[in-house]
């Protein structure tokens, strides 16, 4: 294949907005020393704006370092040319890593979880999001239904075939619940790459439906009355090359490592929803009958549950055990996949440790417990929680808690459909 005569390098912001720098990819690869980036560029809202006061103003320096193995090539649109395009780490201008980038504290969260336990974590995000044509009109079809599927062609068709190309393996692609409403799950892999490839998946997604006169929107809700999209996070846990999440011995089928790194998440999830939950209508869909988390608690096959313990196939040719996993259902698209997957597998070390100390911090058994009512009580949690505040550092949390007052400010008396529709015209 000819590589593009253009590359953009690229990161993820705190509202999970993918932006960067382009440049000619020979010279990219010719530098080594990637593209210039600004601190503040952290502190962007959602809406545009950067959020002020912020840990860094006016000052400092850094640089979007390519990570080459990221690469992937996007097809051409409107008559262009094809696209290269890298996901990058924020360095310091001396190339180490700047302690604010989203995706190094993945890699520091990783870090730790495998100094921590000696196990890997596997995982895969599962989008829903709404195709809308540019006109105004919806894209109608009966739930889960062939003709809603047929009615979005050529878009699926061009999705998979384009993911195909740049090496992403689909899991599932299906029509939804809703009107326009589809789901697309790639199969898993490590957290880093499960998260990167969620980060690209959106921008392919909305890169194809404009190929197609459609826009594509992630927001958790389009209006009060909408079926609501979410992320959901699969995730299990390997040692050695082996499946280290089932016991069929045990409460749940849980090995006593997974009920440890998932108790982790029960204890500290008001804290979570924090980072994976963090726009001002996320909580207007973890309510109970939206079939989305409706509290915190761990169940089998229970999609009301904070934490889900998927189903298993136990017959034909299929191992349990590699299929195995537990799925977070308390996120969606206005989180930076990067940031939503570092805090949960903080969330696990934190487990991990505690049960290690004798200490059980949740077992399967484990009453609910009601969700914050909003993202101002999560973040109240977050902060009065000592332990999830030394997850990431501390410019890193006060350009995050800046980023969504200022977002709160910006809405203020606005109406929840009016909100909906703001954060709909974004995500």
């Amino acid at each position: 294949m000819v590589k593009p005569e253009l590359s953009f390098v690229a990161t993820c912001d705190l509202v999970a907005m993918v932006k960067g720098r382009a440049l000619p990819r020979a010279a990219l690869l010719d530098g080594g020393t990637g593209v210039g980036w600004v601190p503040a560029d952290l502190a962007l809202t959602a809406f545009g704006g950067i959020a002020d006061p912020n840990p860094f103003g006016a000052l400092g320096d850094l640089r979007l370092i390519p990570d080459l193995k990221t690469e992937i090539i996007l097809p051409p649109v409107q008559g262009g040319e094809p696209l290269s395009l890298f996901l990058a780490t924020q360095a310091n201008l001396d190339g180490t890593a700047w302690e604010c980038d989203p995706r190094n504290a993945l890699r520091s969260a990783i870090s730790r979880f495998r100094a921590d336990s000696e196990f890997t974590i596997m995982a895969s995000f599962e989008h829903e999001f709404t195709l809308l044509p540019l006109d105004g009109s919806q894209l109608y079809g009966s739930p889960f239904g062939l003709d809603s599927l047929r009615a979005a062609e050529p878009f699926g068709t061009q999705l998979l075939k384009t993911l195909a190309e740049i090496g992403f393996e689909v899991e599932n692609w299906l029509p939804e619940y809703g009107a326009g409403q589809f789901e697309i799950t790639l199969k898993p892999a490590d957290a880093l790459t499960a998260a990167d490839r969620a980060v690209v998946l959106r921008e392919v997604v909305r890169d194809v439906a404009r190929r197609n006169s459609l826009r594509a929107s992630f927001a958790p809700l389009l209006s009060t009355a909408s079926i609501s999209n979410g992320v959901h996070i699969h995730l299990s846990l390997w040692k050695d090359g082996e499946p280290a999440t089932y016991d069929p011995g045990r409460p749940g089928d849980l090995s006593g490592a997974a009920a440890a790194a998932f108790g982790g998440i029960l204890k500290h999830a008001e804290s979570l929803l924090a980072w994976t939950a963090p726009s001002q209508i996320s909580f207007l869909r973890l309510q109970p009958h939206r079939w989305s988390a409706g509290a915190i608690y761990i169940a089998k096959q229970d999609r009301e549950a904070l934490l889900r313990i998927c189903p298993i196939v136990q017959f034909g040719d299929s191992d349990p055990a590699r299929a195995f996993n537990v799925e977070y259902r308390a996120a969606d698209a206005t989180a930076n996949p990067w940031l939503a997957m570092a805090s949960l597998v903080h969330a696990m070390s934190e487990g991990v440790a505690t049960a290690e100390s004798g200490i059980l911090v949740g077992t399967i058994d484990e009453r609910p417990r009601p969700l914050p009512a909003n993202l101002d009580d999560a973040i109240r949690a977050f902060k009065s929680d000592a332990v999830a505040q030394r997850w990431f550092a501390p410019n890193l949390v006060a350009t995050h808690l800046g980023v969504r007052e200022a977002e709160a400010i910006s809405l203020l008396n606005m109406t929840d459909d009016e909100k909906c529709e703001k954060y709909s015209n974004v995500y």
